[in-house]
């Protein structure tokens, strides 16, 4: 649901174009008009219209532990600890890709899902946000996936959320929101606690 003031209007969009194009981005360039009549060109991050979702699934072991990996990324140049992360394919659901994600990446599947939001990255500059998905009562089972090289799975501890936080390995603000969440909505008796790795 969009909260929005009463008190303005939304900018009207007067025109959008493609300024660039490259695999994986697209770059639009916007003409905006703000209701006050003060015009500004913006630049963004468009999405392809391909049909995929952005999902990133929180693996919970029980309720107080839960699974991350390690892996590259390569726009900070080291190793992080993030969630695994993916699209969701055309014709699948969220849960049908966060499970395949969750298999190509950690091992395991899930048999109960829960969708805890939907997570802008960068509203001011890109279009595009992602589907945090909860995944419990876990089983393994591994699919293969289109990682270069083999990612460390590792397990943490809610109680351990801000040691992480003090970590220079550990910065993904994403990843750190959905954890908190995950910790606040299991202490509130939101999602049900399961056991380890019990099927329902």
């Amino acid at each position: 649901m969009t909260v929005q003031s009463p008190h303005k209007n939304k900018p009207e969009i007067q025109s959008c174009r493609e300024i660039a194009r490259t695999r994986l981005f697209r770059v639009e360039e916007l003409d905006i008009k703000f209701s006050n009549g003060e015009e500004r060109i913006y630049e963004r991050l468009g999405e392809f219209d391909t049909g995929h979702q952005g999902v990133m699934v929180v693996p919970l072991i029980d309720h107080q532990h839960f699974m991350m990996i390690r892996e590259y990324a390569a726009g900070t140049e080291d190793y992080q600890l993030t969630l695994p992360k993916g699209l969701a394919e055309p014709g699948e659901t969220l849960e049908e890709g966060g499970n395949r994600e969750l298999k190509e990446e950690v091992g395991f599947g899930a048999h109960c899902w829960h969708h805890l939001g939907d997570f802008t990255l960068s509203p001011n500059y890109m279009t595009r946000s992602i589907h945090i998905m909860v995944a419990q009562n876990l089983y393994e089972e591994t699919l293969e996936g289109d990682e270069p090289e083999p990612l460390e799975v590792e397990t943490f501890s809610f109680d351990q959320l801000m040691e992480l936080c003090a970590r220079p390995d550990f910065t993904e603000a994403r990843v750190i929101a959905a954890l908190f969440l995950v910790r606040e909505q299991l202490q509130a008796g939101l999602l049900r606690p399961v056991g380890d790795f019990d099927k329902p």
